[in-house]
């Protein structure tokens, strides 16, 4: 990077390159005539190089300035397309949205056609990672956090009280479809798990039974879907395959779940048209479902 000459030349050299007049360049600069030559000469004693034949009213490129400009060019081009791929262009449509896998997966994955043919200005950057990110980690425009309302912030806004309770396969067999006898899938750092609800039944699960843990919903409810045993989930992530018929409850009981999802945007003040669609479309479709 050291021998790299610093942007201010590089820019002044471009557009004095392709104006030919350092008068022209200044303007579009909104710098001084002098300040463009300055910067130009500069570029030439770095470089060795005379890039400019310096006529009474004309610029005119040497052999080596014809050859560096199309360098030059083409190095910003890649700077203004990488810089506009990772920002989405206007920041008043395009929005970073953070919340875990499993909320992303079986939830806003499926209404997010819905909201875009609603919204098809909306330009929606998704941050999934498995559980909730680390606090201090870079605050995003919109996030939905996991977890329990003593730890979130005053600002966070409780989407729903969950549910929990077990799912299986709609074609799961007999066996499959009793917690005595099935394999049990669960999800660690949730704290309303199979022992939980068979507790509050005054039931527990014998030593000889095992369940299998995973660091995600997804991957627990994944098994029942796909017919490998009983899963322990909640509504916001089951609702939607019940509805549909992919996954059933082979019991009725249920106990609320003390974690929730919690939505934490920027004031009101501070919103973005897209920030503040998104909220308000996520308050309305979490109303609707009551």
């Amino acid at each position: 990077m050291a021998s790299l000459p610093p942007l201010t030349w590089l820019r002044a050299f471009e557009a004095a390159a392709r104006h030919l007049s350092f008068t022209q360049a200044a303007a579009e600069l909104n710098l001084t005539q002098s300040a463009v030559s300055q910067h130009v000469r500069s570029l030439e004693a770095a470089l060795g190089l005379g890039l400019f034949v310096r006529k009474t009213r004309a610029l005119q490129l040497t052999e080596a300035g014809s050859n560096y400009l199309p360098i030059v060019q083409d190095a910003f081009e890649i700077l203004g397309s990488g810089t506009r791929a990772l920002t989405g262009g206007d920041r008043g449509r395009r929005l970073m949205v953070t919340c875990n896998l499993a909320f992303s997966t079986f939830w806003l994955a499926p209404r997010l056609g819905g909201l875009l043919a609603a919204h098809p200005w909306l330009s929606l950057n998704l941050s999934t990672p498995i559980w909730d990110p680390l606090h201090g980690e870079g605050v995003p425009e919109v996030e939905i956090r996991f977890g329990r309302a003593a730890l979130m912030p005053g600002t966070a806004k409780r989407l729903a009280v969950e549910r929990v309770y077990p799912v299986c396969a709609p074609e799961a067999g007999p066996d499959m479809r009793r917690w005595e006898t099935a394999p049990l899938f669960d999800t660690v750092g949730v704290t309303t798990n199979w022992e939980a609800w068979l507790s509050s039944q005054g039931l527990s699960l014998p030593r000889d039974r095992s369940v299998t843990l995973a660091s995600t919903y997804v991957v627990a409810m994944t098994a029942a879907l796909t017919g490998g045993g009983l899963a322990i989930t909640h509504d916001s992530l089951a609702r939607d395959l019940l509805a549909d018929g992919r996954l059933e409850r082979p019991y009725a009981h249920s106990v609320e779940l003390p974690e929730g999802y919690f939505l934490l945007a920027a004031p009101k003040h501070e919103e973005t048209p897209a920030a503040r669609t998104f909220v308000d479309w996520i308050g309305e479709e979490f109303a609707r479902a009551g």
